[in-house]
């Protein structure tokens, strides 16, 4: 038996729920420990048994449902519980909304130091069939139809014929059990959006249109996996791209297939795309071209420390992976960033964390604007706009 301040491996507890985590599991207090439990929501009175205990918290599982909280709704899939791919079909949507952006203002001043961050303004999606890129893997032994999703708790496969989160072309073709992985490979990527179907097992490269613009995929290397929010995401810094000196050049890291450079380059007299992931770079030598674009496959820390800078930069979008911007490059840009600087995010708390470092140079978060790209999950996507305020000066 595990052992911390009155909470014991096994013991049952009854509590109501306060909020959502950054996982997506339940909040519970007790005896003032933070208990977090799976497929609860916020105004539930629950029986909980406690799973694992740590310093500060501990795990629990739903045992009973004692008082269902108005903001529960059924799910509106028959393996939602199994299956890894959504975690929150359990709560009503406007109620997902709600306790995104209390994680993210959570983050922001707890570990970005905010006192008072901006208020997010938010945009929801369509909750079903909203999700243009899937990874499906296959069960062994393989056949037609054979696939499904990661398990939640285990590695075991989910099969599945259908997904209500999925596009329509995506739907169809596991209903039609139409979709085969590559030779050799357990676990392959799809894309659909409109008449555009790109499969790693099939037609791997394709055209997708995108707004005004039509952008050069490959199902094989990542791009956003909700057109809809991804086409409002651009539209905001379209905008934002107007405030910048257009005399001046902008960059874009982390710049992957060139997504936000394709509809930014025609402000700006030069660009210097950033990218480590050369099957990306290649993409976005097709999708931004121009006498003014230069291209660098190295990661940004590379980028900052070897290449030549011409001049300052009037604007910049980064667009890094979950780990957030590197030291290497955060301390860069807090030094020697623009005056305009758009930041991509996937995760809160790294998020948080560079802004801290952003604020320390001189930069003040001036807004902060949210995407729901991924409804029924914990996963949070938001723009921060940040404006310098003052040069930095080294010590």
């Amino acid at each position: 038996m595990i052992y911390y301040k009155y909470m014991v491996i096994g013991t049952l507890f009854t509590a109501p729920v306060a909020g959502i985590s950054t996982g997506g599991a339940g909040v519970l207090h007790v005896r003032g420990h933070c208990i977090f439990m799976d497929y609860t929501v916020p105004g539930d009175l629950i029986i909980g048994r406690i799973t694992g205990v740590h310093k500060g918290w501990a795990r629990g599982e739903l045992v009973e449902i004692l008082e269902p909280s108005p903001r529960r709704r059924t799910p509106v899939c028959e393996v939602f519980g199994t299956c890894g791919a959504c975690s929150l079909q359990h709560l009503a949507y406007e109620t997902q909304i709600t306790e995104k952006a209390g994680i993210l203002q959570e983050a922001l001043v707890r570990i970005g130091g905010l006192s008072t961050p901006p208020q997010p303004k938010w945009y929801a999606a369509p909750p079903g069939a909203y999700r243009n890129r899937v990874q499906l893997h296959c069960i062994r032994p393989f056949s037609p139809g054979a696939l499904g999703f990661k398990s939640r708790n285990s590695a075991r496969i989910i099969p599945l014929t259908d997904c209500p989160v999925a596009d329509p072309g995506i739907r169809h073709a596991l209903r039609e059990t139409a979709l085969l992985p590559p030779p050799g490979q357990d676990r392959f990527t799809v894309y659909s959006r409109f008449n555009t179907f790109l499969s790693e097992g099939g037609l791997c490269r394709g055209r997708v249109p995108l707004l005004d613009r039509e952008l050069l995929l490959d199902a094989g290397v990542f791009f956003q996996s909700n057109g809809l929010m991804a086409e409002l995401l651009i539209q905001d810094l379209r905008r934002y791209a107007q405030e910048a000196d257009p005399s001046l050049p902008m960059a874009d890291l982390y710049c992957g297939v060139g997504t936000f450079a394709a509809f930014l380059q025609d402000r700006f007299p030069r660009m210097d795309l950033v990218e480590q992931n050369g099957r990306a770079l290649e993409l976005a030598r097709e999708n931004v071209r121009g006498k003014g674009v230069r291209y660098a496959a190295v990661s940004s820390d590379q980028w900052v420390r070897t290449l030549p800078h011409k001049g300052p930069y009037g604007f910049m979008v980064v667009d890094p992976p979950r780990q957030g911007l590197s030291p290497g490059i955060r301390g860069w840009i807090a030094r020697k960033g623009p005056p305009l600087l758009a930041y991509v995010s996937c995760d809160p708390a790294t998020l948080a964390r560079d802004s801290r470092a952003l604020l320390q140079g001189g930069y003040e978060l001036r807004e902060l604007r949210c995407y729901d790209f991924y409804p029924h999950t914990a996963h949070i996507e938001s723009l921060g706009v940040f404006t310098r305020k003052r040069t930095f000066h080294d010590p």
